[in-house]
């Protein structure tokens, strides 16, 4: 991959990872306007390498946080610490199951189909639409609503559906505060990521044989264009301008669908 190709990849990677636009999906379009012909295998570490990227600056952005939790699980006892931790599990299972299950399957949707990403934008965009229209609230995150969470993030595996919109979505849409629903999903991708690196460097499937400065330049530029989206992203979801970004994912969406079919 050409280090021009990485910078811009990266860069769409950093924004989309946390605005609600769905990172693989632009991705995805990168590629393929870009005249990506990189193997399966060389595609799938690029990926692998920018979200691990965009982990990274979610554990910068909410460092306070996560220290607050760890701190908190130290204690050995059934605290706010501790129960957050239980909801970012519950809501990691479903999407864990799906990965291992369909692993796959997944696989192949990605880099096949620009309809499959154009139809599935106009999905986000519904859900970003429905959600800028709820009312804010103080309500935390329940149980229960870590399950619903989960399965909005496990849906979210296709390209084309925002992991950050379709959680931040759902969160909200079962009556959550804004704020606390954002700071929610991000935290909440953070082990999924880390899990599937580990997974994938155990199983020997990162293989890498190509251009090294590509991937180190896509995950800087990724790293540092996450951290000011993440950072903007919490301000705008507290500030209810999701519909911006829902009338964004419907053009680019449309777009997609009719290029795929000239």
């Amino acid at each position: 991959m050409e280090v021009l190709d990485a910078l811009i990849l990266g860069i769409i990677q950093g924004l989309t990872e946390f605005l609600p636009v769905s990172s693989s999906g632009h991705l995805e379009l990168g590629k393929a306007i870009l005249g990506d012909n990189s193997i399966p295998e060389e595609s799938l570490l690029f990926t692998v390498v920018m979200h691990f990227a965009t982990a990274l600056s979610t554990i910068v952005v909410f460092r306070k946080d996560i220290w607050e939790i760890l701190r908190g699980l130290l204690q050995f006892k059934w605290n706010e610490e501790t129960q957050f931790s239980l909801k970012i599990i519950i809501s990691m299972i479903p999407a864990a199951i799906v990965g291992v299950l369909f692993e796959e399957q997944l696989e192949q949707l990605f880099g096949s189909s620009v309809l499959l990403v154009g139809f599935m934008l106009i999905i986000t965009a519904l859900l970003l639409w429905l959600a800028d229209k709820a009312k804010n609230t103080g309500k935390p995150v329940s149980y229960s609503n870590a399950l619903v969470i989960g399965l909005a993030q496990a849906i979210a595996l296709l390209p084309g559906i925002s992991r950050s919109g379709s959680t931040i979505s759902t969160s909200v849409l079962l009556g959550n505060d804004k704020t606390k629903a954002a700071r929610f999903s991000f935290l909440m991708v953070v082990p999924l990521i880390l899990g599937k690196i580990a997974k994938d460097l155990l199983d020997g499937e990162l293989t890498h044989t190509g251009n090294s400065t590509g991937l180190i330049v896509g995950f800087i530029a990724a790293f540092v264009s996450g951290l000011f989206a993440c950072t903007w992203m919490i301000a705008l979801v507290k500030k209810s301008k999701l519909s911006y970004f829902a009338i964004y994912c419907l053009i680019v969406g449309v777009i997609a669908i009719v290029v795929s079919y000239s």
